[in-house]
C-alpha cells in the first residue's frame, strides 16, 4: 500500500499534469471529431488547473496548515472522475459515463472547500 504523503500527493500532481498536456496536444492535432476535441481540450485544462492546486495545498500545509493535506485527494478524484469521462467519451465511451462527470466536478469543489478552510487556520499576517 502506497503511504500518502506528501512527496506522492506532489508526484501524482504531476503525472496529472504530464497526462492533461498530452490529452490537450491530442485534442489540437489527433482528432477530427469536435465534440472529442471539445471533451479533450475540457478535461485536460480542469485536470491541468488542479495539478496546481494539488502544489498549492502542498504549500498551505507547509505553511502550517495541516487540514489542507485532505485537499490532494479530492483534487486527484476530481481529475480521475471528471476528466478521465470526458476522455473516455472522446475514445468512444458510451456516453452514459457522461453521468460520472458531476461527480468529478463536485470533487474540485469539495478539495477547494477543504483547502479554503484549511487556509483559514493560518495566523494572519
Amino acid at each position: 500500500m502506497i503511504f500518502w504523503n506528501r512527496r506522492v500527493w506532489l508526484c501524482l500532481a504531476a503525472l496529472n499534469g504530464l497526462l492533461a498536456v498530452g490529452f490537450g496536444a491530442f485534442a489540437a492535432h489527433g482528432i477530427d471529431d469536435p465534440k472529442a476535441a471539445e471533451w479533450l481540450r475540457t478535461g485536460s485544462t480542469y485536470a491541468f488547473i488542479h495539478s496546481f492546486a494539488i502544489f498549492a495545498a502542498a504549500l498551505v500545509a507547509s505553511l502550517g496548515a495541516h487540514r489542507a493535506r485532505w485537499a490532494p485527494g479530492f483534487f486527484l478524484a476530481g481529475a480521475l472522475l471528471f476528466s478521465g469521462s470526458l476522455y473516455a467519451m472522446a475514445f468512444g465511451a458510451p456516453r452514459w459515463l457522461g453521468m460520472i462527470t458531476p461527480l468529478g466536478g463536485l470533487s474540485f469543489m469539495i478539495g477547494w472547500a477543504v483547502l479554503a478552510w484549511a487556509s483559514l487556520s493560518l495566523q494572519a499576517d
